[in-house]
């Protein structure tokens, strides 16, 4: 029996680019909910602009976020991974010495930026709809950092390569989208946050089903049995699918066709 359902966002539940939850989504998940399953979006975003898409059900989910270096529950932090300080800032540097690129450090309660272009200003604060935090250097940070998401707007594939072979044996670094690559704490990623849900409310991967589509779903598609990638996603993340889906709410619905009606 599924006791838990955690999805991807962006190329997953969001298709085409959406920025917003459809109602129709919402309300399944609200259904799910009522029938005691757990339900987590697992997201490289920040937690609070995963709680603005699920409005009116946010306050009753479970939240993998920052590629699960945040895990919380219903206002509770289930767990936290920060990045060791000057490490953080060391990346940082790199990454805005770097063409095309631009930063996104995320702490707990905000995300900072120093904006190169107005394009990306606007991206983050408009388009994804970030809470988000100008800073005049990154060093001025007073919280803990979970996160680096580097956003290159000529697209990531461009400069991917970078950042995985300069640190890649030091950090969890995952393309997590066409502009987008995040750098964690080495032992963070989505399974890490999976594992800590399914400690802390005693399920076993039988009861736990997933959905993902880029290669920082990998590692949370292998923490459970019934895994569903999209069919869209390259062959090496489809290799970690059990199933193969095009739309996660008609696959939750028939799934689970006997409360969802």
């Amino acid at each position: 029996m599924i006791k838990f359902v955690a999805c991807d966002l962006d190329g997953t539940l969001l298709l085409n680019g959406a920025q917003k939850v459809d109602k129709t989504a919402v309300e399944c998940i609200g259904k799910l909910l009522d029938n005691g399953i757990i339900v987590a979006p697992a997201s490289g975003r920040q937690i609070t602009s995963l709680k603005r898409l699920f409005e009116p059900v946010s306050d009753r989910l479970a939240y993998i976020a920052e590629n699960g270096a945040l895990v919380e529950y219903q206002g509770k932090t289930i767990g936290k991974t920060p990045m060791e300080r000057q490490f953080a800032l060391d990346i940082i540097e790199d990454v805005i010495n770097q063409p095309n690129c631009e930063v996104l450090v995320s702490g707990e309660h905000t995300a900072y930026i120093k904006p190169k272009t107005e394009e990306y200003y606007h991206r983050m604060t408009k388009i994804v709809n970030y809470h988000t935090t100008l800073v005049n250097d990154f060093s001025e940070i007073n919280e803990d950092i979970l996160k680096i998401a580097v956003c290159d707007l000529s697209g990531i594939r461009n400069s991917k390569d970078h950042f995985i072979n300069k640190w890649g044996d030091k950090a969890s670094v995952l393309v997590s989208g066409e502009l987008y690559l995040d750098l964690m704490d080495k032992s963070v990623n989505k399974g890490k946050g999976i594992g800590q849900i399914q400690e802390y409310f005693g399920l076993s991967k039988n009861e736990c089903m997933a959905f993902g589509d880029n290669y920082n779903d990998i590692a949370m598609l292998d923490m459970v049995t019934e895994s569903y990638v999209m069919e869209k996603a390259v062959d090496d993340v489809k290799k970690h699918g059990k199933y193969i889906t095009g739309w996660v709410e008609g696959t939750l619905r028939q799934r689970f066709k006997d409360i969802l009606v």
